[in-house]
């Protein structure tokens, strides 16, 4: 629906003079309005608009009704009939509430004016009647009169949005319109601070105008009046600095001009003012800013003074001849406090200059021996500076506005960058020592064969004694000889071997044997000059090749099994491996070795060789042909019936061998007492017990080592009382899958006496004393 806008002026005594009445469509330009009136009680909705003209002092409060326009038609004629007739009808006075007012209450506001032929009432309802804020207006239903009774803060509501019944008699509706009480501001709000204190840390040697840091306020009152404008002031500054002053801009911004000083407050204290602009009254605010200064190197350290022996011995490190004392005008421990020295003059590098972290001082210290017969005295310069660059600023001019004349410096001291750095010149005298012999030279080498004969000459070694003061004489010795090899001469220091050397021997290091030599003078104190002998031991061919192990194990197989075997040599080429392997005995058919020629060789069993523990001789030759025999014993048992057979230790095969040592000296024994008990002119037979079989066993159950019985050397008949058992350790758990006897080999030929031939020597003088006239042994 399209609105049109209504205006009319009324005279009374809050409107100007005149009369006017205009209807103003879309595209119209508004036309002058001095008033404002309702067209009829029977125009319900309608907007009232108060509007200044250009030269006209406007009202406090604007009201604008508007009417629909077919509303405005149902008047009946033309527009301007139309409000002639119900001229004079509705008088509203602008209503305007200063906030805060203080009373007292009630008040009466306003008043509705009402031309009628009848009686009306009045209502009216929303903000501050029923609803919030409750309790602020009424209005006089017969009077009509509208009366304040409290305050009203500006910040909560900028107008009160109220709604005006008019009723007859009857009850009926008259009319009904809107009514905006319009909420005057006034300056009860200051300008309030974020924070009511900031904190910032700052250099002394920040150049003016730089940044320091930045507040904020902000106002409640109505925006943009005079009364939310504010701006910000320097209130105090505590200590007031002699040279520097502090400005904040209307940004916020707070920044200094001049110069700031340390020593003159290390924290400055600035109170800030926010001022608004009001016009019956100024409020304001306040915030403190902490502002701590880091202290600057404005001060150069000065050398106040030195203390120290000023001499050296020479030949010392470590000792302390002097100490510089510099002062420093700024704060302790600060970086613009802390020196750093530098030392010119030091050509040989033998001085070092550090700072004391807690006193500033130079600590002069000797890192490199100094020789007096080289130079006698030594002339340093030390100069000193801060850690931090120097800097200076002095306040020459101070404008009423703008940043102020300075002069300020800053970087390194000279040269161009301001004064020179304080220095001294100190001279460090040598005084003369007993110096060691020197030896010629510090690392001699020689070389000579090993096992050479005792005297043999190795090398000399000379020493002088660069002292012209002190005694020159000195002693040649052997400092360190791990093997004792060398003979020393005292006065020559020509070196002879003293024991024969060894190339394998552990003092004997990749073909080296290293000694220490030593001159000792015979001065006070005695001094000792060193020199390394590198003795490069030439290798020989002294040693014969062994087997790494001197037992092993084999297992019983159907066919040909075999062990590793592997040689050592220590000496070198051409003196070691490849070795020539080589059985010895009776081993055809029985042992054999693949290949013959290696570091590493298979022994091979053939399937003829039973059970037990086996005794191999090896002879085993070098490349030169140097050889020696090797022992080697050997297990030979099944090793799939029993699986720890693989495993067996060298203490096992040892206890094997030691048992059958011991058995056979116990039947050398019982043999001796035999000839001694039964020995006669006829040789008495020795009556075997073939029933009872000897068995070497370190375990609680016999022959459970090897589970394969040894061949019985008897007759059928013989044999006729013994049942084979089978035998298995106590706790095996593969003795109850063995459900069969193991295969017994009974030899179906005689006993062969010629086994007899490898026994020991004594039981042949045995057997020849009891031996039978016919008998051959």
């Amino acid at each position: 629906m399209e609105d049109k806008l209504i205006v009319a002026v009324e005279k009374h005594s809050s409107c100007y003079d005149g009369i006017h009445l205009a209807i103003e469509k879309s595209n119209n330009k508004l036309q002058e309005e001095r008033g404002f009136v309702v067209a009829g009680s029977d125009l319900i909705g309608c907007w009232l608009r108060l509007a200044p003209s250009a030269n006209s002092t406007p009202p406090s409060v604007r009201h604008a009704f508007r009417l629909p326009l077919t509303s405005y038609a149902s008047l009946g004629g033309t527009s301007s009939e139309r409000l002639s007739r119900q001229r004079r009808s509705w008088i509203i006075d602008s209503f305007t509430l200063e906030e805060g007012y203080p009373g007292p209450f009630p008040y009466e506001l306003g008043k509705i004016k009402v031309e009628r032929a009848y009686d009306i009432t009045f209502e009216i309802f929303g903000h501050g009647v029923e609803e919030y804020p409750q309790g602020v207006l009424t209005i006089d239903r017969v009077s009509g009169i509208i009366s304040v009774h409290k305050s009203v803060d500006y910040e909560d509501f900028k107008a009160l949005k109220l709604k005006l019944l008019a009723s007859k008699n009857d009850r009926s509706l008259d009319t009904q319109l809107g009514i905006e009480i319009t909420i005057l501001d006034i300056n009860d709000n200051p300008p309030r601070f974020q924070k009511d204190l900031y904190e910032v840390t700052v250099r002394e040697d920040i150049a003016q105008g730089a940044y320091v840091l930045n507040v904020l306020a902000y106002d409640e009152d109505k925006h943009e009046s005079p009364n939310s404008t504010f701006h910000y002031e320097v209130e105090s500054v505590s200590p007031n600095p002699p040279n520097a002053e502090f400005v904040v801009e209307q940004s916020g911004e707070l920044s200094f001009r001049g110069c700031l000083e340390y020593e003159a407050g290390d924290t400055y204290t600035v109170l800030l003012v926010a001022k608004d602009h009001g016009e019956v009254v100024s409020l304001s605010s306040t915030t403190t800013a902490l502002i701590h200064i880091q202290d600057g190197n404005n001060h150069l350290p000065v050398i106040s003074g030195q203390t120290g022996t000023y001499t050296v011995k020479e030949g010392e490190i470590g000792v302390v001849p002097l100490r510089l004392h510099v002062t420093d005008g700024d704060v302790e421990h600060t970086p613009a406090w802390k020196v750093k020295y530098t030392m010119e003059g030091d050509k040989g590098g033998n001085f070092k200059i550090e700072t004391d972290p807690d006193t500033n001082e130079g600590i002069l210290t000797v890192v490199k021996p100094m020789d007096f017969e080289e130079i006698a005295e030594r002339e340093l310069l030390f100069s000193v500076e801060n850690e931090i660059p120097y800097y200076s600023c002095v306040v020459k001019e101070r404008p009423a506005s703008g940043l102020w004349v300075v002069d300020s410096s800053r970087g390194k001291t000279s040269p161009g960058g301001g004064p020179e750095p304080d220095s001294v010149r100190v001279t460090i005298e040598v005084e003369d020592a007993n110096d060691p012999p020197m030896f010629t030279t510090l690392v001699r080498e020689a070389a000579l064969e090993e096992n050479v004969r005792i005297g043999t000459y190795v090398e000399t070694v000379t020493a002088v004694d660069p002292d012209s003061s002190h005694a020159s004489d000195f002693v040649y010795k052997a400092g360190y000889d791990p093997g004792g090899w060398l003979k020393v001469d005292p006065d020559t220091g020509i070196i002879t071997i003293a024991k024969r050397p060894d190339r394998e021997s552990p003092h004997v290091v990749d073909n080296i044997y290293t000694a220490v030599l030593h001159a000792v003078d015979s001065g006070e104190p005695r001094m000792t000059g060193t020199a390394t002998l590198l003795l490069h031991v030439l290798d020989q061919n002294d040693n014969v090749p062994k087997l790494s192990v001197n037992h092993t194990v084999v297992c019983i197989g159907d066919g040909p099994t075999m062990t590793n075997l592997t040689a050592l040599d220590p000496d070198n080429e051409p003196f070691g491996g490849p070795f020539t392997f080589e059985l010895l005995g009776e081993v055809k058919g029985k042992w054999s070795v693949a290949p013959s020629y290696g570091h590493q060789v298979n022994l091979v069993k053939e399937p003829i060789v039973y059970s037990g523990v086996h005794m191999v001789e090896i002879q085993i030759s070098d490349k030169q042909g140097a050889s020696a025999v090797n022992l080697l014993t050997v297990t030979v048992c099944d090793c799939t019936a029993t699986p720890y057979c693989s495993r067996a230790s060298a203490a096992t095969v040892g206890f094997r061998a030691n048992s059958f040592v011991f058995a056979i000296l116990v039947l050398l024994i019982t043999l001796m007492l035999a000839f001694f008990m039964t020995c006669k002119r006829d040789f008495l037979s020795l009556n075997m017990d073939l029933k009872s079989t000897l068995l070497s066993s370190n375990i609680e159950a016999p022959g459970t080592d090897c589970k394969r019985l040894a061949c019985v050397q008897a007759t059928e008949d013989a044999m006729e009382d013994y049942n084979p058992h089978l035998y298995a350790d106590e706790g095996d758990d593969d003795a109850d899958t063995l459900n069969e006897l193991e295969r017994i080999n009974i030899c179906d030929t005689g006993f062969d006496y010629r086994q007899l031939d490898n026994l020991d020597p004594r039981f042949k003088e045995l057997a020849a004393i009891c031996k039978p006239r016919n008998a051959q042994l």
